[in-house]
């Protein structure tokens, strides 16, 4: 490449703007999404409210967003990753969900909330759990700030590792 660049330059073509449908299976193709955040996120690209809603209810109609689908997925990975029922009830309300889909996908989960909590505890505090009161109200107050209901927290700092069904963590 000297200084003789005689061929043009190629041109590009002109790219065509996404429909707000595009843009809408562009987010679901990566993750779920609630109808309440998906059309939030088309209006936040710039797109009409009424095509964000319009796009959002054809693909629900199609069952590539469906908000049943979202609360189960939420409501696993959030109780994997170590969060308690009060928590994620209270993120699935942000969502736009109602209480009778929030109390489905809640009942739908076959975990053990308390089992959860004792794992979460076992992890900071080791197989012996927590050793003194200090260490107690320390646990206890990680457990309620990761939404876990009083019955969990005491059953998750006041155990006994061999009665544990695990034995341990």
């Amino acid at each position: 490449m000297g200084d003789d660049d005689s061929t043009p330059p190629r041109k590009r073509r002109a790219r065509r703007e996404p429909t707000p449908v595009q843009r809408a299976l562009g987010l679901l193709v990566r993750r779920e999404h609630s109808r309440k955040e998906l059309t939030r996120k088309l209006s936040a690209r710039g797109v009409a409210p009424d095509d964000a809603k319009a796009a959002v209810d054809k693909l629900a109609g199609e069952g590539w967003q469906d908000d049943v689908r979202f609360a189960e997925s939420l409501v696993r990975q959030r109780a994997l990753s170590g969060y308690g029922p009060l928590h994620i009830r209270a993120e699935l309300g942000t969502h736009g969900l109602g209480s009778d889909l929030i109390a489905s996908a809640m009942a739908g989960w076959d975990g053990d909330w308390a089992e959860n909590a004792r794992e979460l505890v076992c992890r900071r505090y080791g197989e012996a759990g927590p050793d003194g009161l200090e260490q107690r109200r320390k646990a206890a107050a990680m457990l309620a700030r990761r939404g876990f209901p009083a019955d969990c927290i005491r059953s998750a700092t006041r155990y006994d590792p061999e009665d544990w069904e695990g034995g341990g963590c």
